[in-house]
Order: structure tokens, then C-alpha cells, then sequence
């Protein structure tokens, strides 16, 4: 793994939810694009620490034909040296990571939805019902491909 290779952190509240379907969907977006990162998602909090991904976002990412299979962890503090962006689902969780980002961080932290120019957050699904987690499956994929053509360039 040469030193410069994109390596991308989804961070949402619990992980379980946004954070890994957006690691699941951005992986599927780079693969189809040709790009190899490397991906990972944690929570800001350690609610669901070892959980198993929302059985929501499961159904709703095999719809898809999407794999997912994640162990929920929280973020720590080697992941803002270890990963090259870190991408928050949401502003609550971007205040996180800024808040506890050692003093030697490396990684770029960005609102993920700030690579469109809607800028809007990923809301939560996690209280409401199946056609939230289908539209933040929509917003994953039309983030992966934003982030991705910032990284990259766009797609040909």
C-alpha cells in the first residue's frame, strides 16, 4: 500500500446506520469506478460498539445488491492519522471529531455532504421507518461519486 493512497473514514452517530452504508456504497461506487481505497466507518459513540449494521440498512443495501457486513466501533484516535479524509454524515458528528482531533491529526475532516453543492447532511434513519434508509442509500451513492470525482477527477 503506497503512502498516498486515499484512505476514507464514514463517521456517523452509533454505526450502524449511515456509516456503514456509506462505507458499503462508497466501496461499490470505487470498485465500479476503478479507483482501490480503502474504507472503514465508525460512530462518534460507542452505543452499538460491536453491533452488527441496522437490519434496515442491511435490507436496503442488499436491494441494492450492495455487501455490507461491519462490527460498529467508535472512532479512536489513531484513525485521524491512519486515514487520509474523514467524512462526517452530519454537523453534530463533524463538531465531534473536530473536537476530539489529537494535536498530530493528518487526515482532511469534511461534512461528507459538503462534496455537493446542496451541502445537506445525512439525516438519521434510525427512528423512522425503511424509506429513510433508502434515501440515504440515494445520498451515498450521489456522495461517493462527488467525493470520488474530487479526488480523482470526474468520471469519463
Amino acid at each position: 500500500m503506497s503512502s498516498d493512497q486515499v484512505k476514507v473514514l464514514i463517521v456517523c452517530l452509533g454505526n450502524i446506520c449511515r456509516s456503514p452504508m456509506g462505507e458499503a456504497v462508497m466501496r461499490d461506487v470505487a470498485k465500479r469506478r476503478g479507483h482501490d481505497i480503502v474504507l472503514d466507518s465508525a460512530g462518534t459513540g460507542a452505543y452499538h460498539e460491536g453491533e452488527d449494521p441496522d437490519d434496515r440498512a442491511v435490507a436496503t443495501c442488499r436491494k441494492h445488491k450492495i455487501p455490507i457486513s461491519h462490527a460498529a466501533r467508535k472512532v479512536r484516535s489513531l484513525d485521524y492519522t491512519e486515514f487520509t479524509h474523514i467524512l462526517a454524515a452530519d454537523e453534530s458528528n463533524l463538531h465531534s471529531l473536530n473536537r476530539n482531533a489529537p494535536r498530530n491529526a493528518t487526515a482532511t475532516i469534511r461534512l461528507w455532504g459538503s462534496y455537493l453543492e446542496s451541502n445537506r447532511p445525512i439525516s438519521d434513519p434510525y427512528y423512522g421507518g425503511i424509506n429513510g434508509f433508502e434515501r440515504v442509500y440515494q445520498q451515498c451513492v450521489a456522495l461517493s461519486n462527488a467525493f470520488l470525482d474530487d479526488v480523482f477527477g470526474p468520471q469519463s
